[in-house]
């Protein structure tokens, strides 16, 4: 990488003016750009961590009609926080975005990336986004769609572990290629070069506004970067029931205490209702479901089973069928629990 990355040192201000160009006409009317504010910024940097700008909009806006600032935010119930958040997963995300409210509500807003390093679930990335942008600290932005681009502007062809330490052996790249001014707006213009041209499969190389300081689009072998190591994906089976009584419906609620879905609620496991597998599966499979969680591959069966006798195990609570909508469940369970009662049939009062 040596080589490359002294040669694209040596262009770096023709790289930056490039950039900076097509950025200015090219950016994305992303309302956290439209009307930028710290509050804005901030938010929208917690819910992009491990989801799509598309995904995120909507989300936003809701966010900001109900949260409007930092003291409504740390003024409002973490249930009312988890709810807005629905459907974002990672809900460690909310929770952390809660406490931070709560923490800057009681001290100054910091200012640079070590400061807010020391906040909940901010680590080098966005600390260095919001600080950057908000505050024009000479911070660099370095996650996936930066490794992309700067392993293809050097062809380096180093095999990393994964996408963190690909992160931290370019960061030094990354910081070197900051301009003096308005760091913010070239960490936006890297990030939105990656999400819109530099994509992982087949890249807009010929539309790309740095293509000529790029080496591996030079070669037209840019798919070939970064040189990461596939990821060994453990496949997992879980067992879920549907247990209805009287208009209500059997969830799991996870203790306020738990790791990943506190106060969440999910269809209940065999285990979690008290039956075993061979209990559960006599009943009728309603679904069955595939989904990917950082390196597992999940497969969910639903099963229409027998409330269980007297008093639900702990961590089991009825749900009235019309109530749902006001509870938080995970996005996938309330996406399979619309699926599963939609496909009911009609009452036949509603068919005459």
């Amino acid at each position: 990488m040596a080589h490359s990355s002294a040669q694209l040192l040596a262009a770096k201000s023709g790289f930056q003016r490039a950039l900076r160009a097509w950025y200015r006409v090219h950016a994305r009317p992303l309302p956290w750009r439209l009307n930028p504010s710290l509050y804005q910024t901030v938010v929208s940097e917690f819910m992009l961590q491990q989801t799509q700008v598309k995904t995120v909009l909507p989300y936003l806006a809701r966010w900001l009609v109900e949260l409007p600032n930092f003291a409504a935010l740390a003024a409002a119930p973490e249930s009312r926080v988890l709810k807005l958040w629905e459907g974002l997963g990672y809900y460690s995300r909310a929770r952390n975005l809660h406490k931070l409210a709560q923490t800057i509500a009681s001290r100054p807003v910091p200012r640079t990336p070590a400061e807010w390093q020391e906040l909940p679930g901010v680590g080098p990335y966005t600390a260095a986004a919001i600080t950057s942008i908000s505050f024009g600290a000479p911070a660099a932005c370095v996650d996936g769609n930066v490794v992309r681009i700067l392993a293809r502007l050097t062809a380096d062809a180093t095999p990393y572990r994964d996408s963190a330490s690909a992160s931290k052996a370019f960061a030094p790249l990354a910081t070197a290629l900051l301009p003096a001014t308005n760091p913010g707006d070239h960490n936006q213009a890297m990030m939105e070069l990656g999400a819109t041209v530099c994509f992982r499969q087949n890249p807009l190389c010929l539309t790309c506004p740095v293509v000529k300081f790029c080496a591996a689009g030079q070669r037209g072998d840019p798919e070939n970067y970064p040189k990461l190591a596939a990821k060994k994906l453990e496949q997992v089976a879980v067992m879920r029931v549907w247990i209805e009584r009287q208009c209500a419906l059997l969830l799991h609620l996870s203790a306020g205490g738990a790791r990943r879905f506190a106060n969440i609620h999910e269809l209940p496991t065999a285990a979690q209702a008290g039956l075993t597998e061979a209990a559960a599966t006599k009943g009728k499979l309603l679904a069955k479901k595939r989904r990917g969680i950082t390196r597992y591959q999940i497969t969910e069966s639903i099963y229409r089973t027998s409330s269980p006798r007297g008093m639900p195990p702990t961590g089991l609570v009825w749900v009235p069928l019309v109530d749902l909508d006001t509870v938080t469940l995970s996005g996938p369970h309330r996406r399979w629990v619309k699926e599963i009662l939609a496909e009911r049939p009609a009452p036949e009062s509603s068919r005459r």
